[in-house]
């Protein structure tokens, strides 16, 4: 299988949207919502195109798997706001799992966001799986979630050196993520 990593494209939401609700079918912290979240973040001012990405395999064109980075701000307690991005979701049909194909988008979607200017990532996942790619505990950095969750799944990574240094606040979901 020769994989593609690709930018989305208007024509693939329904199939992507598709593979999202299959990837999560069957996950254990799931609200079986993840496709909906998907249509919603696409619909608003934290979607950043060049930033949902695909994987096709290049013999058959076929859409395995989507991951998507958008706009998120990090509310510090003197009311700055730090632009930073969220991994939600990645997903890759269920018979494609485990053959580093998430691996390879959270890969090209966190260099794509370095190139874009981003400075920053935070993902709530799994914390065996998402360190691998460089991402911490968010706590690290003084960086909490703005509903309750475990410290080992709320995760951060730095784009650029010492990005997160001084960026100790809450992450301001936009309102798309809790529709």
């Amino acid at each position: 299988m020769n994989l593609k990593i690709r930018q989305e494209q208007v024509d693939d939401y329904d199939l992507t949207e598709m593979i999202v609700k299959s990837a999560f079918a069957n996950a254990e912290h799931s609200d079986q919502k993840e496709h909906l979240l998907v249509s919603r973040i696409r619909k608003s001012k934290g979607f950043i195109p060049k930033l949902s990405l695909v994987a096709t395999d290049e013999d058959t064109n076929e859409i395995l798997g989507h991951i998507l980075l958008s706009k998120v701000k990090i509310s510090k307690n003197d009311n700055e706001l730090i632009e930073s991005l969220s991994l939600a979701p990645v997903s890759v049909l269920p018979e494609y799992q485990n053959k580093g194909i998430g691996g390879l988008l959270i890969t090209e979607a966190l260099k794509e966001a370095k190139e874009l200017g981003y400075n920053s990532v935070v993902v709530l996942g799994y914390p065996e799986y998402y360190p691998k790619f460089g991402f911490k505990k968010a706590s690290l950095w003084g960086i909490k979630a703005s509903f309750e969750v475990p410290d080992e799944a709320f995760m951060a990574i730095e784009l650029s050196e010492n990005a997160l240094n001084n960026a100790s606040g809450v992450i301001e979901y936009p309102s798309v993520f809790f529709e």
